[in-house]
């Protein structure tokens, strides 16, 4: 398939640039693959689409205040993405400008840390004291928002339930839910697992390749418990509804279903792609040309409705003016 393939416009205006104060007051877009229909109701509706017997499987993977601003010793400005931490006090970043040399030492205002650059993506500062290194960062808001963090965002840009550190960015899919809305949920009956996939920062590297099936993702860290994994095949023998809270929670169910519990994952899917554990998919609206846009493409073609209604959806949610991307609205595929 082609990388046009998979190409929409979208107006500026449409991109969510602030999060709404009442996150379940979000739209939501509900997409019924076998009836080819499409529905437009409210987030906090989604209650009624769901049974006793489907199992919600969320994402607890919570997003560090990674970006940092810093100044080279000769006042210049620098900004610096924190990615994983390698050992110690040593850290894999993003550090621009790129002519920042190697040795260089990184001030950061008002503060007693220091930095200096060991590789093009690789930094070790003066403590290993990482909660006191992350308390100089803000929240890593996504490129197309055009504004500077906020205190709101380090509410707004996590799910009620994030638990394990790790993320660079946020699974945008759960930022609807608030702890009442989960628990009016599970009084249904429906159950709720959670797994764990650290979201890098390959999620907004954009396809490069005209044959999308060249493409090379980036790997991203996952683990589902021993307990998750009971409930997840639980769930799958009796043929119940596995509805994954966004594409990472989805690209951990597939990578599970492959034979592999925790590690790395690189796992792309695109039309053709053949599911195996997930019969439903809650996500918010995503780039054009980018991997989850295909992932969701992908998933509806997987359920007979065609890529076409994937993109029949996202024309509907143009011309209603749903709020697109992070801070946006929700759509849910059954």
């Amino acid at each position: 398939m082609k990388l046009d393939d998979f190409d929409y416009y979208l107006p500026k205006e449409l991109i969510a640039q602030y999060p709404l104060k009442e996150r379940e007051e979000a739209r939501l877009l509900v997409l019924h693959r076998k009836k080819k229909l499409i529905e437009h109701r409210l987030f906090r509706n989604i209650t009624e689409y769901l049974n006793p017997s489907d199992l919600l499987v969320l994402n607890d993977t919570k997003v560090l205040p990674c970006r940092l601003f810093a100044k080279r010793a000769t006042g210049g400005k620098v900004e610096v993405l924190l990615l994983n931490r390698k050992e110690g006090a040593v850290f894999k970043a993003m550090i621009s400008p790129g002519r920042v040399k190697l040795g260089e030492k990184i001030l950061f205002p008002g503060a007693k840390i220091t930095a200096e650059v060991r590789a093009k993506d690789e930094i070790i500062f003066n403590t290993p004291d990482a909660d006191k290194i992350y308390a100089l960062g803000v929240m890593p808001l996504p490129p197309y928002i055009k504004r500077p963090a906020q205190e709101q965002d380090n509410e707004y840009y996590q799910t009620v339930y994030a638990k394990k550190e790790g993320a660079v960015a946020a699974p945008t899919a759960g930022l609807h839910f608030t702890q009442a809305l989960l628990k009016d949920i599970a009084k249904t009956g429906v159950g709720l697992v959670y797994l764990t996939l650290h979201v890098g920062l390959g999620t907004f590297r954009p396809v490069k390749t005209e044959d999308i099936t060249r493409h090379l993702m980036e790997p991203e860290y996952f683990e589902i418990s021993d307990q998750a994994a009971i409930q997840i095949e639980a769930a799958h023998k009796k043929k119940s509804r596995i509805i994954a809270v966004g594409t990472t929670s989805l690209k951990a169910l597939e990578t599970y279903a492959g034979g592999v519990q925790r590690g790395q994952t690189d796992l792309f899917i695109y039309p053709g792609y053949k599911f195996k554990l997930s019969n439903g998919l809650l996500t918010n609206f995503h780039l054009p040309k980018t991997t989850l846009f295909m992932l969701v493409c992908a998933f509806c073609a997987a359920g007979g409705a065609g890529v076409e209604l994937a993109k029949k959806a996202y024309q509907e949610a143009i011309e209603r003016k749903y709020r697109f991307y992070s801070y946006g609205d929700a759509m849910l595929v059954l």
